[in-house]
């Protein structure tokens, strides 16, 4: 009878456990497109209400209610119809128009501090061993002065004379103080070992930008630092025109790139944030683009999208932008946990001769069904350079409204 009774608690406390993590990383925030439908699955026993409505609840799990009221809307989890466990904030943003672009395009970004991309020995020494700091954190302040360039940072070390230094920094989201002193090497000047960076550059495909704020969206991905492989906490930065220098075509196992410059290029927008989901800003001069915008188009839902025909835009002629036909072979509705959306097949022949395929700097390309802007490019299939994947536009749209 004991054994039972153990057995008894130890499963009522193993589904509340469940229970208490579902609840738990359920997110708080939601922001959603006019029209599209709000889907919370959970666990049974688990109802949505809306706040300041009349007390009507609905079980979450089989919620897939299509909301069309624009504006933020509060609604509270309740278990088992007793009492309240979570609030939930709806923003839900309007149906807007869009210009696809598909114009080549280059984006330069700044970060807040400098971060650490490598470490070495000074003389033989290690003045950072014990710092606690590691490759990707960011220098923000040394010695309570404010660090935003390079040499901003070798300004402080040589200035220090040798003098230990109060090293703020950040590691994730987490901010920390450590303490290293420099080391003088074979030149007289002093070193903290750190290799540090506070730009970075990169070229991809202007993606999109909305008529009426003139903000923009690219890539459909984030830039990530080349020596810690992690998202690039950006400051600020630039959108920049770019001069096309050649195109290499992609093969099996080999992908391709668009090469570009940026050096004499210019620049043409405000970048504000680096984000998984693409690059987004403000347009300033949308006149270098080569579209306009009487050429905006819908925005499309991902309910709307459809397997079958499609095309996108893109550059890879200087001042030539062009359709290319793709299909999109597969619709994955339910993924917003990363920018693979839908399975895409490059058919263009005449895509397929110049590229192989989609190759780098195509990330960005605009995909076009039925007269909407469907979503963007994102990534290709190394072992087969026709097939790649892009975002939901959607997607997108949220995050550059986050941004606004």
């Amino acid at each position: 009878m004991k054994k039972i009774k153990n057995i008894i608690i130890i499963l009522s406390l193993l589904i509340l456990y469940i229970y208490v993590c579902n609840i738990t990383l359920l997110p708080s925030n939601y922001i959603l497109l006019q029209g599209e439908n709000f889907n919370i699955y959970t666990l049974a026993g688990l109802y949505l209400q809306e706040k300041d409505a009349p007390y009507t609840l609905q079980t979450v799990s089989t919620n897939e209610t299509k909301i069309n009221k624009v504006g933020k809307i509060d609604y509270s989890l309740n278990l088992f119809k007793l009492f309240s466990v979570k609030n939930i904030s709806v923003n839900v943003i309007p149906k807007t128009t869009v210009v696809p672009v598909g114009k080549a395009i280059g984006m330069k970004l700044y970060t807040e501090g400098v971060l650490v991309v490598g470490m070495s020995e000074i003389e033989g020494k290690k003045p950072y061993e014990q710092s606690g700091i590691q490759e990707g954190d960011i220098i923000i302040q040394i010695n309570q002065n404010e660090i935003d360039t390079t040499e901003d940072l070798m300004q402080m070390v040589n200035d220090c004379k040798g003098k230990a230094l109060s090293i703020k920094y950040m590691h994730g989201e987490e901010t920390a103080t450590t303490s290293i002193t420099p080391i003088k090497n074979q030149n007289n000047e002093y070193k903290l070992g750190l290799w540090v960076r506070d730009a970075a550059a990169g070229v991809g495909t202007l993606t999109f930008y909305e008529p009426s704020s003139k903000m923009f969206g690219t890539l459909g991905h984030g830039i990530l630092d080349v020596d810690t492989s992690e998202l690039i906490k950006i400051e600020n930065g630039e959108l920049v025109t770019t001069n096309i220098l050649s195109v290499v075509k992609g093969e099996k196992g080999n992908p391709g790139e668009i090469r570009g410059t940026i050096e004499s290029g210019y620049t043409i927008g405000d970048i504000s944030k680096n984000t998984e989901f693409g690059v987004f800003g403000k347009l300033n001069l949308p006149s270098y683009l080569g579209v306009s915008d009487s050429n905006a188009i819908e925005v499309c839902s991902r309910e709307e999208v459809q397997t079958g025909k499609a095309q996108i835009i893109c550059e890879l002629e200087n001042g030539k932008r062009d359709y290319y036909d793709i299909e999109i072979q597969k619709i994955f509705l339910n993924n917003n946990k990363d920018n693979k959306s839908m399975l895409i097949k490059i058919v263009d022949e005449k895509l397929i001769e110049k590229t192989g395929g989609i190759i780098q700097g195509m990330s960005g390309a605009p995909i076009i069904q039925n007269g909407k802007f469907v979503g963007a490019v994102t990534h290709v299939l190394v072992n087969d350079p026709t097939l790649g994947y892009g975002v939901f536009a959607d997607i997108m749209l949220k995050q550059m409204k986050e941004v606004n």
